[in-house]
């Protein structure tokens, strides 16, 4: 049935896509009405997660006052990234999803437009205030639906040893052209030493300083979808990684292995382009260095500007199996939302929130003990993630991410064109929609 994705994907828009919900699109899924006669009684969700810790956050809302005694929620944790979106498709085409779900953005628009989410607007009441905008419109999709409340973020920042930085006289880049000079003058001074590597193991950062020059990966024309994964914005981001490898001002070693974890912790790489989650990874990684890494704004492509990209996050969504729509959403947006829910996921859970109050307060009150040192680290990170830049996902992002695993991964360990590894990755992703019956404009 080559045209049955383009049907259910008829009304979509640049950020990404938007069902257009005819008679049977949400059938299964239990009517308001079948919720208010549910709401009469007792009502039990299921929530599949892989969030650590969650069955504790949950247990609140189970203990909790009033409404909550009257929905009860099962956490059921699962492994996560595609593993849980196969699993939830899996169970949705038997009918059989859970109630809630947790699910990465650029995984939303792959379970809309399988008709696996509910759209959940009307049942999360101002939970839109509680978010800034550009993180709201990862769970509409650019349209009027909700399909889903953010939980966790994660904005892009400049991580660097501020000891090595000092020793060998380097100042912290504000531009990429700076970011660029300061790997050159460190090979210059410590041929042994990488400011930073690029890394091919992780699609979602080299997405996320994309997203940062603009790029729009997924976009529509008229009731087509539009891959732009070679735009010219990514193709500068390409350009200027893979030039830095060729000539051999950066490393070009994968993240998350030993040898990049000694890299970090002897000092021989001094500087992470990462998310607001570093100090984590940090305090595994480099375990002997804490204290001496501070964190920046990410670099910027023109002084003028002042935007991140996002690696990383994930929301809460109601499926379209679920029998009790309102009340799942109630849960999700309390979750997301609630002081003390919020703060339980973060020490718990280690989240760092979407939600924009609750990254000043609770646990981010205090700096990460990897930096306590800097005492404006959560401040700081509060103001970059209001410049997050929109982000522009499609149906079939574990192929763009999976062709870039593959062709990056051949073009950093041979020092070869970038761009024509990137040509690789659209070319991959358009054959796939193609294939999955998707309308794809040339």
């Amino acid at each position: 049935m080559p045209n049955a994705k383009r049907r259910r994907l008829s009304k979509v828009t640049a950020a990404a896509v938007a069902v257009t919900l005819g008679s049977t699109a949400l059938a299964a899924c239990g009517s308001s009405d079948d919720d208010g006669e549910a709401r009469s009684g007792p009502v039990s969700l299921t929530y599949w997660t892989w969030a650590p810790g969650m069955d504790k956050v949950v247990d609140l809302w189970n203990k909790g006052p009033g409404k909550k005694e009257q929905i009860t929620v099962t956490v059921k944790k699962q492994a996560s990234g595609d593993t849980l979106v196969t699993k939830i498709l899996t169970a949705h085409k038997a009918g059989k999803a859970p109630d809630l779900v947790q699910a990465e953005y650029q995984a939303l628009p792959t379970l809309v437009s399988n008709d696996a989410l509910a759209d959940i607007a009307g049942d999360v009441g101002d939970a839109k205030s509680k978010f800034a905008d550009g993180v709201w419109q990862q769970t509409t999709l650019g349209t009027d639906a909700v399909y889903a409340v953010p939980q966790d973020i994660g904005p892009m920042m400049f991580y660097y040893r501020e000891d090595l930085f000092k020793k060998y006289g380097l100042t912290v880049p504000v531009t990429w052209e700076q970011f660029a000079e300061t790997a050159r003058t460190l090979k210059k001074k410590a041929p042994d030493l990488d400011l930073t590597t690029f890394s091919a193991n992780d699609s979602g950062l080299f997405a996320g300083l994309a997203q940062q020059a603009g790029a729009r990966w997924w976009t529509t024309s008229g009731d087509k979808w539009k891959v732009g994964i070679n735009d010219a914005a990514t193709k500068k981001v390409a350009d200027f990684w893979g030039g830095l490898v060729e000539e051999g001002a950066i490393d070009n070693q994968p993240m998350y292995t030993p040898a990049w974890n000694k890299a970090l912790n002897t000092g021989k790489q001094i500087a992470w382009v990462s998310a607001v989650w570093a100090p984590g990874t940090l305090t595994t990684a480099a375990p002997d260095t804490a204290g001496k890494w501070a964190m920046a704004p990410l670099p910027q492509w023109s002084q003028s500007e002042n935007v991140t990209g996002s690696w990383g996050g994930s929301s809460t969504a109601v499926t379209t199996d679920s029998r009790h729509k309102e009340a799942a959403a109630e849960f999700a947006a309390w979750l997301n939302t609630d002081g003390d829910a919020l703060n339980a996921l973060a020490k718990e859970g280690g989240i760092y929130p979407a939600s924009t109050s609750a990254q000043l307060s609770g646990a981010f009150t205090t700096p990460p003990a990897y930096f306590s040192h800097q005492a404006d680290f959560y401040t700081t990170a509060a103001e970059i993630a209001k410049t997050t830049a929109p982000s522009a996902w499609g149906p079939n992002v574990n192929v763009a991410y999976t062709t870039f695993k593959d062709a990056f991964g051949a073009a950093a360990k041979n020092k070869s064109d970038f761009t024509a590894a990137l040509d690789t990755m659209q070319a991959a992703t358009v054959a796939d929609m193609k294939k999955q019956g998707f309308e794809v404009a040339e």
